[in-house]
């Protein structure tokens, strides 16, 4: 592990609770400032949302364009099994692999940042986090970005663009499949306290909560910046013992 910065974050929290705000300021500060504020080097993401976007992409060829059946999801835009919200974590893992596989030097340049929301409906990240690599639980921690889920309802259709609904900042869910997939969250069943550690099969994995119920991440970006700094502070503090 580098010696003052995470090798990798895991970012998680309901759809439209400031996740992909926080990814993008991290993004426009100049390395060194991320660096001695954060603990963070140069970003890369891992994002779940363009592979689970591909898959219903390539449903609606299959289905419109030559008459087949879907692959992963029904007319509705439901996946057709709880599992392929898990082989998408799995997909996040085996990116990762490759990166670290074809460069030993990685982390000494790079914090990994894996993104994904997981309602309960969907296992929740009690299952979810079972799906992360050895690899990734080792060197991970976790921040969970919280807010309550009325106002990750508000948000979600504040941001939505039905002109670009691939958008990492600007996609949405309808109000139905909001409820449906996100009004239940486990997280607070898992990790009760505001800090802390999972213990991930057998990896002890430390985690911080991100109080977003006020909203920082939206046109706010010097409080945005102290709330961050205070949380990925206390967070470094359990990591660095690992």
């Amino acid at each position: 592990m580098a010696e003052d910065t995470f090798d990798i974050l895991i970012l998680t929290g309901r759809p439209a609770s400031g996740k992909s705000e926080i990814i993008d300021f991290l993004n426009r500060l100049p390395e060194d400032s991320r660096r001695a504020r954060f603990h963070i080097r140069r970003l890369e993401i891992f994002d779940d949302f363009p592979i689970l976007w591909g898959w219903f992409e390539e449903d609606d060829i299959l289905s419109g364009t030559f008459g087949l059946p879907r692959l992963h999801s029904d007319e509705q835009g439901y996946f057709t099994s709880r599992d392929f919200w898990h082989v998408l974590i799995e997909r996040l893992s085996l990116e990762y692999s490759k990166k670290i596989r074809d460069d030993a030097s990685y982390h000494d340049q790079t914090t990994a940042l894996l993104e994904f929301s997981r309602g309960s409906e969907h296992g929740g990240y009690t299952e979810a986090f079972q799906h992360l690599s050895d690899e990734i639980l080792k060197r991970a921690a976790i921040v969970y970005v919280c807010v309550p889920f009325e106002e990750s309802l508000r948000k979600n259709r504040r941001r939505f663009n039905p002109d670009k609904p691939d958008s990492i900042l600007e996609h949405g869910l309808t109000d139905d499949k909001m409820e449906r997939l996100y009004r239940d969250d486990d997280w607070a069943a898992l990790a009760p306290d505001e800090s802390g550690h999972l213990d991930l099969r057998g990896q002890s994995v430390p985690y911080a909560v991100f109080h977003n119920e006020d909203d920082v991440t939206t046109g706010k970006p010097e409080q945005l910046a102290d709330r961050l700094e205070c949380v990925l502070g206390r967070l470094w503090k359990l990591y660095r013992h690992k």
